[in-house]
């Protein structure tokens, strides 16, 4: 069983428009996702799957819905008990340890706000968050470097009263020692003081550019997953799904806790640390029966160069990725290895998943980000903020509406900077596409990356999938510099990374440039391409192409 039908009319429809205008959400005044998803699924089927989890040490279990009550109500009596309740903020730095799941779901219990964060931030880096966010509590795994970069930061922290950790560290309160002590039973005073508008998470985003923001999520936006899980991501009653992200980021929350618990799909989680071996997912998705599987194109980059006949990839279902538009050679080159088409979806930390290949409704068009879901009327605007026309690149916005499934309260503590993006009735994304004839949306590139040279405006991502396709190129990034004669205003440049065997030379350069010019408009060649050793990346892995740009600039 799933509740999917509790909470929304999430059937069979005829097609996309009957999809698009008829799919609505149903979501109580007094929802909390911890209370009417895990813990009805522990009343009405406790033995249900929930959770399977494994490690590179050869670690490994399995929870039920009954397993996560029982573990996520001795957690909120932790909590409660070192004076954290509703409101309060909590700092989450748990990777992909099973820890993270019980702990989301004890802080929900009690109200309290957690802030999932990686586990690569450096001293400086939390200690902004603690003092941004006013965090009362860390929850970390025990790691050498963060806990020593913890400490610190918490000593310059005022509001910062616990820090705990998983097992035994000299300062921490242990966290499996000190739950294993509490109460099965969970009395949470407040308990039905609840509200759906009620504030569940906080991110920080890891943008290109700029300081983290705060995106601030409800436990309606919870919800807004059904869309997220059940058409973009196919999560099943019974299956098991597989998103490859780790948990400070908030693509853990669309594909590795909401919509997949909602559609009554268990979760699994593959906890490894060094470098990703493709070879090793693979093993991981042969032996669990993984049936839906998302990870971000450069996962994908990395399978089309391993022997995949080696795995057995029956179980899989389908196969979906998001964090970065997909290359449309990356694309057939999986469809030719495996057999499995990719379902591309777009969207932000402010958001569920905003443009998808919903599978049963939208034909997969390699390179496009499908088209629009159901929670949201997007308008594609010009700089004027006026509607572009078919064919025309826009800005993707939102219209405001109330209320708004799937979409972020605004900016923690932040009403102007909330303002800069939610105004006139839209909120504007920041990044760019267009629409066909047919509606489908085709990314065109963040608002900041475009790049103005002899009049045209040129987006990087059609230049990068163009690169991509030469086998010599590994990872790339387009980016704007000036035209040194003045005449063009910018030149296209190409940052790129080679593939093994690959020289850097004139001859290489020329190939490349002749390759773009056969590949897409002749006008959008590179007339300047730098090889280098890796691309410089945020945290989350994404191209910084602002700080090329900065260097290029110097």
């Amino acid at each position: 069983m799933n509740l999917l039908s509790r909470f929304s009319n999430a059937t069979q429809f005829r097609d996309y428009d009957d999809f698009y205008n008829n799919f609505k959400l149903n979501v109580p005044d007094n929802f909390n996702y911890a209370y009417d998803v895990v813990d009805e699924y522990a009343r009405l089927e406790p033995d249900k799957r929930a959770l399977v989890w494994c490690d590179d040490m050869g670690g490994e279990e399995f929870f039920s819905f009954a397993d996560i009550k029982r573990l996520s109500d001795k957690a909120a009596n932790f909590f409660l008990g070192i004076g954290v309740g509703k409101g309060d903020r909590v700092l989450v730095i748990l990777q992909r340890r099973y820890e993270y799941w019980i702990t989301l779901m004890a802080l929900s219990k009690i109200g309290a706000i957690a802030i999932p964060a990686t586990h690569m931030l450096m001293e400086k880096d939390i200690v902004y968050r603690m003092d941004k966010a006013g965090v009362k509590a860390v929850v970390a795994v025990n790691e050498d470097e963060l806990c020593d970069n913890i400490r610190r930061a918490a000593k310059k922290v005022p509001s910062v009263e616990h820090i705990v950790t998983i097992g035994e560290r000299e300062g921490f309160l242990n966290f499996t020692a000190e739950t294993e002590k509490q109460s099965e039973v969970l009395d949470v005073p407040y308990k039905n003081e609840r509200s759906e508008r009620d504030t569940l998470l906080l991110y920080f985003t890891s943008g290109t550019t700029g300081m983290p923001k705060m995106v601030c999520l409800s436990q309606r936006y919870t919800l807004g997953h059904i869309v997220t899980a059940k058409f973009w991501l196919n999560c099943m009653d019974e299956g098991l799904h597989f998103t490859l992200a780790e948990t400070g980021w908030a693509k853990a929350s669309w594909g590795k806790l909401f919509g997949q618990w909602l559609c009554g799909s268990a979760i699994f989680v593959y906890d490894f640390h060094g470098k990703f071996e493709p070879g090793d997912l693979l093993e991981h998705v042969q032996k669990y029966k993984i049936t839906t599987f998302c990870a971000p194109p450069t996962v994908y980059r990395f399978m089309v160069k391993t022997d995949l006949s080696k795995y057995d990839l029956s179980s899989v279902k389908y196969m979906m990725t998001a964090g970065e538009a997909l290359n449309p050679e990356i694309y057939r080159q999986i469809v030719l290895k495996t057999g499995h088409k990719i379902y591309e979806g777009f969207g932000q930390t402010e958001t569920t998943v905003v443009c998808a290949t919903f599978s049963q409704y939208v034909d997969i068009r390699p390179g496009s980000m499908g088209k629009p879901s159901p929670l949201y009327y997007v308008q594609l605007l010009n700089d004027e903020d006026r509607p572009v026309e078919e064919g025309e690149t826009g800005e993707i916005c939102i219209r405001l509406r109330e209320p708004q499934d799937g979409l972020f309260c605004g900016y923690y503590n932040d009403s102007a900077l909330t303002a800069t993006v939610m105004h006139d009735g839209y909120y504007h994304l920041g990044d760019l596409a267009y629409r066909d004839s047919d509606g489908y949306y085709w990314f065109v590139g963040r608002k900041d990356d475009i790049i103005k040279s002899s009049g045209y405006r040129i987006g990087p991502f059609e230049v990068e999938s163009a690169l991509m396709e030469h086998p010599a190129v590994l990872e790339c990034a387009i980016t704007g510099v000036p035209d040194p004669d003045g005449v063009r205003g910018q030149l296209v440049k190409a940052t790129v990374v080679l593939a093994k065997g690959f020289e850097a030379n004139e001859i290489l350069v020329k190939e490349l440039q002749n390759h773009v010019k056969k590949t897409t408009a002749p006008y959008k060649y590179p007339r300047v391409i730098e090889f280098v050793e890796e691309l410089p990346k945020t945290i989350s892995g994404k191209i910084r192409r602002v700080e090329i740009r900065e260097t290029d600039n110097r």
